[in-house]
């Protein structure tokens, strides 16, 4: 088999696949990608037996079929070198496996094929349609919230829920949650699965780009595929069922503060280096309409302090919140002002953007407070 295709062309498709190999393979055919060549295309494929990746090319030239299995990690590293030109890549009866580009020529061993994991076979599926940019957004502001926790396995994925009104995502580790709700995505038939981690990272950065091309998704109780652009990605699913959300969700919060939300992370990151490294904790005292931000660090005599002015309605109130998540819960937002919704300090904030241009969307972030030091 021999084909000649452009070094950048198939760099790119290497990149995007080598994101599913694993670091520690039980198998070492997963240390590899697979090529299939056809009389017209090529096909190359990773997997690490819970996500298999694959992406679909047209050679310049084909001469014969067939498959290997090429050293993943060995066959990037020369990739990564050339420069944009043609590159021939020919295998003998042997699964000797030989680069020729411009003077250089370049042999690795290749191996058998016959290992490599097969893509399961899905029946009894459904079948969603959902804009790469939809699916991209909300894989984006959701999976940052998912937890580490092997205990509940659950909380370490992404809800994605479609119903008749909307398409939701929802992510939670307990500590935080999102809920990232999109109006203009909906179906008749209501249905919904849990996502891990790796797939939404894997997949997240190549519907980015596609912008609002259709997605393909199929899915059953123990595996989801992904069809787009050239790509398929199949994955398995984490079993169970997901908490209920919406219950945690306070709905009376009648302290609500605004404000700038570039002004706001700022003055959180410069306080939070005074933080207890424990706890992370910020005292957050809200009086009138200005917030005093104070951190410290009883061990080393570190503190700090700083106000902000805002818009308040509400009572006058003192909450503690743990500064990693919150800064992360506002890198995550667009908005130029946002919204936090408070009922009590003991009680989970809410915060949502203030005036969201997609109307849409439906962003809310949601953060358990942590026990202020007397």
């Amino acid at each position: 088999m021999k084909f000649i295709v452009s070094s950048l062309k198939l760099l790119k498709s290497l990149q995007a696949l080598s994101g599913v190999i694993g670091s520690k393979n039980t198998l070492p055919i997963l240390d590899d990608f697979l090529f299939q060549l056809g009389e017209k295309d090529l096909k190359i494929t990773t997997s690490d037996l819970d996500v298999t990746m694959s992406v679909t090319l047209q050679p310049d030239m084909v001469e014969g079929t067939g498959e290997v299995t090429i050293p993943a990690r060995l066959l990037l590293e020369i990739m990564k070198n050339f420069p944009d030109v043609p590159i021939t890549i020919s295998v003998d009866s042997n699964l000797a496996v030989e680069l020729i580009a411009g003077e250089g020529r370049y042999k690795l061993a290749g191996h058998k094929s016959d290992e490599f994991p097969q893509l399961p076979v899905m029946t009894e599926t459904s079948t969603w349609e959902i804009p790469a940019d939809v699916l991209a957004k909300g894989f984006e502001k959701t999976v940052f919230a998912t937890g580490m926790d092997e205990i509940r396995p659950i909380m370490s994925g992404v809800l994605m829920e479609m119903t008749e009104n909307y398409l939701t995502f929802v992510a939670t580790d307990a500590h935080k949650l999102v809920r990232y709700r999109r109006m203009d995505v909906k179906s008749e038939v209501a249905a919904s699965f849990i996502m891990p981690k790796k797939p939404i990272n894997q997949l997240k950065n190549i519907l980015a780009t596609l912008a609002d091309e259709p997605v393909r998704i199929e899915f059953n109780k123990t595996n989801a595929s992904f069809v787009f652009g050239d790509y398929v990605l199949v994955c398995r699913l984490i079993e169970g069922r997901y908490p209920n959300y919406e219950a945690v969700i306070p709905k009376n919060n009648p302290n609500q503060l605004t404000i700038d939300r570039q002004t706001f992370l700022a003055a959180i990151r410069r306080v939070a280096v005074f933080s207890s490294k424990a706890t992370h904790q910020v005292r957050f005292r809200i009086t009138g309409q200005e917030i005093m931000l104070t951190a410290e660090d009883i061990d080393f005599y570190n503190e700090a302090k700083e106000r902000l002015m805002c818009s308040y309605t509400g009572d006058d109130m003192e909450i503690g919140f743990n500064s990693r998540f919150f800064q992360e819960m506002l890198g995550n937002f667009d908005s130029e002002e946002v919204k936090l919704e408070m009922s009590a300090p003991n009680r989970a904030g809410i915060l949502t953007p203030v005036g969201n241009e997609n109307e849409s969307e439906d962003l809310l972030m949601l953060l358990m407070p942590v026990m202020l030091n007397s």
